[in-house]
């Protein structure tokens, strides 16, 4: 019995000794994390809409007669227009030719009888002040003047419809195909122009922000098809009106679109900034932990792996504001964090 007490007590003492070393090389073993210095950043909060993208100026140039087509070239380009080509206010983009239109308008012959106008009653002035006529005749001359000027003025506006000039700077967007030489009717489109330097979109906005937005803050607008690109935009009008059925407001936005890179239609996503704060610590919020005693993140202070217990401040979808718990420069674990304990030791990979 003696001895199989002592052989029992030999094989407890081994079996100890055994588990403490395994311990001891647990404790030894670095748990592989990813870290950086945390430096002081900017943060902005954001309240997140969508809408469609529309151009500030459009307008469609239809024939007001019926008349022959001839499509002009691009001076810049040494072409017909085309499609995408930009244009600026008064560039002549077709003529429409009819001889017997231009005839009746008798343009030349109303200049003349306007410069005859003119000089009749500058004689009547010259003579009316030395008391060679009368008043009456005086301002029958004036009104044979005026009305010769008027003649002259609709007469040249006739003529203007012959020629479809670009009432806007902007873009080409639709130009219908007719042969040279074709005769067109009256009312047919001749090209369509849009002008989206500027463009502008209509939001409408859940009830409870009424009190956060505010006319003048700014606009991030992203488009899926420009993915690398940010668009700057500015809150321009807001409605003191809640919707009655959908709980909403509406607002509008001006998009700074100076290298066009969104199109008429587009469909945005637009992020509009309620709050911004610079030169604060900022860290991902994917990686904070949530703990009974509050939110944890860790360090690495000497290898070994720390518990901080945060308070954040400003916050968006990806980002958050540390307002007490950690402080520049320290080292924040980004990545291995998920099997961290207090004091655990740590390899930077990276």
């Amino acid at each position: 019995m003696k001895k199989y007490i002592t052989f029992l007590a030999a094989l407890i003492i081994a079996f100890t000794g055994c588990r403490n070393r395994d311990q001891n090389l647990a404790a030894d073993v670095e748990i592989p994390v990813s870290a950086e210095d945390l430096r002081l950043k900017s943060i902005e909060e954001f309240v997140n809409t969508t809408g469609t993208a529309f151009p500030k100026g459009e307008i469609e140039l239809k024939s007001k007669i019926t008349a022959t087509y001839f499509l002009e070239k691009n001076p810049r380009a040494g072409r017909f227009w085309q499609l995408g080509d930009k244009v600026q206010t008064g560039a002549l983009i077709a003529r429409l030719e009819d001889q017997e239109y231009v005839n009746s308008i008798k343009l030349e012959t109303n200049q003349l009888n306007l410069e005859l106008m003119e000089s009749e009653l500058r004689k009547q002035e010259s003579l009316y002040e030395k008391g060679g006529v009368t008043l009456k005749e005086l301002k029958t001359a004036g009104i044979n003047y005026e009305n010769a000027k008027t003649t002259v003025i609709n007469s040249k506006l006739q003529l203007e419809k012959t020629r479809i000039t670009a009432p806007i700077n902007g873009v080409i967007v639709d130009l219908p195909y007719y042969t040279q030489g074709t005769q067109i009717e009256t009312g047919k489109t001749i090209v369509k122009i849009m002008d989206y330097l500027v463009m502008y979109m209509d939001i409408q906005l859940p009830e409870k922000y009424i009190s956060i937005i505010k006319p003048g803050q700014t606009v991030k607008l992203t488009n899926y098809t420009i993915p690398d690109d940010t668009i700057i935009g500015k809150i321009t009008q807001l409605s003191p009106a809640i919707n009655a059925d959908t709980r909403t407001f509406k607002g509008n936005i001006s998009i700074d679109n100076h290298d066009y890179l969104l199109r008429p239609g587009m469909f945005v996503r637009a992020d509009i900034i309620t709050n911004r704060k610079d030169s604060v610590i900022v860290i991902p919020k994917s990686i904070i932990l949530s703990r009974q005693r509050g939110k944890t993140v860790f360090i690495v202070d000497r290898g070994v792996a720390a518990e901080r217990i945060i308070e954040t401040g400003l916050e968006n979808a990806t980002d958050v504001e540390i307002t007490r718990g950690l402080a520049k420069n320290e080292r924040l674990v980004t990545s291995g964090f998920e099997t961290l304990s207090n004091r655990s030791k740590v390899k930077i990979i990276k």
